[in-house]
């Protein structure tokens, strides 16, 4: 798209957002901006810096468990025998070490954070040297912080950038059932997806009348796998649209979460309905589940008995179910 070209408001992509920075990211950029961003804050704030790594960068959380256990034990050493020197060193080469530790993206700055050096020492009874991990003396005598240090390490998570919900409001459109979707929605490409409907709705009508109800379930099952993604768009009643990004395993209560914040009267009852009028009830099943992938319209309502006494009690007619600022600033769909 040319730089002097505005992108159609029908196109829908997926941001997350980073909760280091605030920045808004593509999904091919969450990675490497949240990588950048924790090895920045190494200078400023080595401790928390290097347990963020320890948890982020490495993938196997088996293989972060049995790290975190193994520093927290030598930090334990250390902190019920302070004076015993034995336990303020750690030799480099050692196995357990090797296996548990040194493999962890982010252990060594977490060592030297709290205190570690890296010295040359010889072998107890040896002619020969080895590299050893040494805890300095200053440290040793500030007990506390290695604590605070440990429980934060014991405490740590990864950072994950969370799916930006880019909630929008669109005036009433005729086109509220047109999405444009990107590549990111999709496990599979946009254009195997469409390959693969056209395939299927072609072999439908040859096997409509042998396909099981089991054969139809795997089916389902085989489409939920696709998507990653879905976005949602709910009708009011005056025709204005919402829409929000969501996980297509997340489950239907965010939904009902995320409408709730954009009400006027958050505290009158009401109900969402799918796109076949279908009433959307148990709030644990997933998006997926229920067929709202990659993209729905759905229809909201209150309830109407409700509905009419608080409308008699005021003495007219609500307007508008969403926040009116919201409303003011809708965007036209095309």
């Amino acid at each position: 798209m040319h730089a002097s070209e505005k992108e159609s408001t029908s196109v829908c992509n997926v941001l997350f957002r980073c909760p280091l920075t605030g920045e808004l990211l593509r999904k091919e950029e969450k990675e490497s901006h949240i990588r950048k961003s924790i090895e920045s804050l190494l200078s400023t704030d080595p401790i928390s810096a290097s347990i963020m790594k320890i948890y982020t960068f490495n993938k196997d959380q088996d293989k972060v468990k049995v790290g975190v256990e193994t520093i927290t034990k030598y930090l334990n050493n250390i902190i019920g025998n302070p004076n015993e020197e034995k336990y303020c060193s750690i030799r480099f080469s050692n196995k357990v070490f090797q296996e548990k530790v040194n493999c962890l993206d982010g252990s060594l700055d977490f060592f030297t954070a709290v205190g570690f050096e890296k010295k040359t020492l010889p072998l107890p009874g040896q002619d020969v040297q080895d590299e050893f991990y040494v805890l300095s003396s200053e440290a040793v005598k500030n007990l506390n912080d290695l604590k605070r240090s440990r429980d934060s390490l014991l405490s740590g998570e990864p950072i994950r950038a969370t799916l930006e919900r880019q909630p929008r409001i669109f005036a009433p459109s005729t086109q509220a059932t047109r999405f444009s979707l990107t590549d990111d929605f999709y496990n599979l490409t946009v254009e195997e997806v469409k390959q693969e409907y056209q395939l299927r709705k072609e072999k439908m009508d040859r096997e409509s009348l042998l396909r099981t109800k089991a054969m139809r379930e795997r089916e389902e099952k085989l489409k939920m796998k696709k998507y990653n993604y879905t976005v949602l768009r709910i009708r009011f009643p005056d025709g204005y649209l919402l829409q929000g990004t969501f996980y297509a395993q997340e489950c239907l209560s965010s939904l009902f979460d995320f409408v709730s914040q954009h009400l006027q009267n958050n505290w009158l009852p009401y109900e969402l309905l799918g796109p076949c009028g279908q009433k959307l009830e148990n709030e644990q099943i997933t998006f997926n589940e229920c067929g709202l992938v990659p993209s729905s319209l759905i229809t909201f309502r209150w309830d109407a008995g409700v509905l009419a006494d608080v409308e008699a009690a005021a003495g007219h007619k609500l307007d508008t179910a969403l926040k009116q600022e919201l409303i003011s600033n809708a965007e036209t769909l095309d």
